[in-house]
């Protein structure tokens, strides 16, 4: 058991990604090792708990239906410098408005998101699929069979949730200050 969670941190240290059980199971059976998945998540249970100890400054988390080692939240401020100090590639204030309202309203079209935003999308759209913060989730039923996208899993993995539920609730974001005529209870 102590060999299998070991080849298992190992397998996820390793992943650029998040890895799945699923995965786990296919990649050790490749290298000879048979596993049921029950063990595996046991084996993932157990690698979880010895991370959660103050003497660690990574944790292991489960995010879009795979695990991955991430900071604990106590170090963040210290990483987002690091972060903020090599990001050169940051997004435009209007690719990131596309990417709202992909993530918020997807599958979308691109004549969509432009009517949301009322200017051509060409340009952020194509910046968002360069980096992977959305792909092409197939083709509209409508006339001339337009492209939809929606996120990507590198779009969960780096916002940190495990899917679309995740998003903050417009309510949560949007303060209703705009009402007309007086409030009554």
């Amino acid at each position: 058991m102590e060999n299998l969670s070991r080849q298992i941190e190992a397998l996820i240290y390793a992943s650029e990604y998040g890895i799945g059980v699923s995965e786990i199971k296919q990649v050790l059976e490749i290298t000879g090792i048979d596993v049921e998945e029950h063990a595996i998540e046991t084996a993932l249970e157990a690698i979880q708990a010895r991370y959660l100890h103050d003497e660690y400054v990574m944790e292991l988390k489960a995010i879009n239906n795979g695990y991955q080692f991430l900071t604990k939240q106590h170090y963040y401020p210290t990483i987002n410098q690091l972060q903020t100090h090599r990001s050169k590639k940051k997004l435009s204030q209007a690719a990131l408005e596309t990417l709202a309202i992909i993530a918020y309203r997807q599958p979308i079209t691109k004549l969509e998101v432009e009517q949301i935003r009322g200017v051509n999308c060409d340009y952020s759209i194509q910046r968002l699929l360069e980096k992977e913060l959305i792909k092409i989730a197939g083709k509209a039923d409508s006339l001339g069979k337009p492209i939809l996208y929606a996120t990507s899993d590198l779009f969960m993995d780096h916002f940190g949730i495990a899917n679309t539920a995740g998003l903050p609730k417009l309510k949560e974001i949007v303060q209703e200050d705009n009402t007309i005529g007086e409030i009554s209870e």
